[in-house]
């Protein structure tokens, strides 16, 4: 099927996109009002469900895209649909495994980590698509994957915050900053082991290898022609977005404790 023009076809920030986001927010907000008044035990082991059933349907969609002629053709540049190039492992799959790990275990530094890159990496994701998944018709099997796993993880993570079973707080950010460098020195690895080995020769999970022609990171490696070391800046802008929203809470708080008093 070739690009064209419609209601149905899915380009970031069109009409469909922006309906899209808007059903996924629902979502969240009746989700979210409804399960507030459940036990938190409850919240945690509803929120983990559906952070393996969006896995099951990881799967599903992948097995999708390998039977999918065009997305091979599309994505023949980094060397065509592999298993080895479609496994959870980029910085907002990650987060279908790490929410309900996070929930069940009570861990702050995994779900700060979640909160914060879980939904600003399924957003860039979603605002700058890969090869193959923008133009398309949104009935295709790999759009409806690829939007409606990138949708759910941003409500996902967004969750923990909404049910009640974490808030940002300052002292939470050096931990969630080394959480976020350690896992990508694990994938970098994987990267490395992937590639050195032929396993996928050209593995790329969390873009530390190459940018794939997006933007934003091929400013970062014209800074930094290194790979690994060129997303650095992106570390830095992370920090600064986890303290502007931490902030947001810190005054909210403060109104609401002044409100009650």
């Amino acid at each position: 099927m070739n690009q064209g023009s419609g209601f149905f076809i899915m380009r970031p920030f069109n009409g469909l996109f922006l309906v899209c986001m808007a059903f996924f927010v629902l979502v969240l907000v009746l989700g979210s009002v409804w399960l507030r008044k459940k036990p938190d035990p409850v919240r945690r082991r509803v929120l983990a469900a559906v952070c393996v059933l969006t896995l099951i349907g990881f799967f599903i969609y992948k097995y999708q895209l390998s039977i999918d002629a065009e997305y091979d053709r599309a994505y023949a540049v980094m060397g065509g649909f592999s298993w080895w190039s479609e496994l959870p492992l980029h910085v907002c799959n990650i987060n279908m495994i790490l929410i309900p790990i996070a929930v069940l275990t009570d861990s702050r530094p995994l779900m700060s980590f979640s909160f914060f890159i879980g939904p600003l990496g399924a957003l860039m994701a979603l605002v700058m698509p890969g090869l193959g998944f923008s133009g398309y018709s949104i009935f295709l099997p790999r759009m409806l994957g690829y939007y409606g796993t990138h949708f759910m993880i941003i409500i996902e993570a967004l969750a923990i915050v909404t049910l009640g079973l974490y808030r940002p707080k300052f002292r939470d950010l050096p931990k969630t900053i080394l959480t976020f460098f350690l896992i990508a020195v694990v994938i970098f690895g994987i990267d490395v082991l992937m590639r050195s080995t032929g396993l996928n020769p050209k593995a790329n999970y969390f873009y530390l290898m190459e940018t794939e022609g997006n933007g934003l990171l091929e400013i970062f490696h014209r800074w930094i022609p290194l790979p690994f070391l060129y997303m650095l800046p992106c570390i830095a802008i992370l920090a600064v977005y986890m303290v502007a929203v931490t902030a947001g809470f810190a005054l909210t708080g403060r109104k609401g404790e002044t409100a009650e008093a």
